[in-house]
């Protein structure tokens, strides 16, 4: 399922447009405005954990880095805690490691072992929504460890390049929808 917050569509005019940015051809959305006006920072949290208020979430998980800039604030709104889902080498203590396939090759996530426990309910929470694969990825770890899935909630949600189809059966969630990519 995919829903946006429609109330929320006034928070585009804090997302610049810079083409061509990391390569030829990409139109990168930069959040850095957004991020920096306390009032469209608040509002997109609160937009973000909105349709998961009331379900229960145990733990909120994001994976590095610009996951983790919303996934703070969103379990704090809903009494959860949080867990960071990061690339090899980065937590010190014992971990679940999951590898994946990208476009171009392969990548691999870490979450400590205790971390998400069996039975916790996960929302899992990124910044935008593009191809799927590193959310994806992140849903497939957390459930090898034994937890349930609530959903994915994103600022930004690329709906071209087809990310939520990778996201099925799982509540995806979005605030702002870019159809043109």
């Amino acid at each position: 399922m995919i829903s946006m917050e429609p109330h929320c569509s006034d928070l585009r005019r804090y997302i610049r447009d810079i083409p061509d940015f990391p390569s030829e051809g990409i139109l990168f959305r930069d959040i850095t405005p957004m991020l920096a006006n306390i009032e469209a920072l608040k509002i997109a949290c609160e937009a973000m954990a909105r349709p998961f208020a009331g379900q229960q979430i145990d733990v909120v998980a994001a994976a590095e880095a610009r996951g983790f800039i919303f996934a703070v604030p969103i379990a704090i709104q809903l009494g959860a805690g949080f867990v960071p889902i990061r690339k090899p080498g980065k937590l010190p203590f014992d971990r679940h490691t999951f590898h994946y396939d990208l476009e171009y090759g392969t990548d691999t996530l870490e979450v400590h072992v205790d971390g998400v426990k069996p039975g916790q309910r996960v929302l899992i929470v990124d910044d935008l929504l593009a191809t799927g694969g590193t959310v994806e990825a992140c849903c497939k770890l957390l459930s090898h460890c034994g937890a349930t899935i609530v959903g994915c909630s994103f600022l930004i949600h690329l709906v071209n390049l087809g990310g939520h189809l990778r996201l099925n059966p799982y509540e995806v969630r979005s605030v702002i929808c870019y159809d043109e990519e």
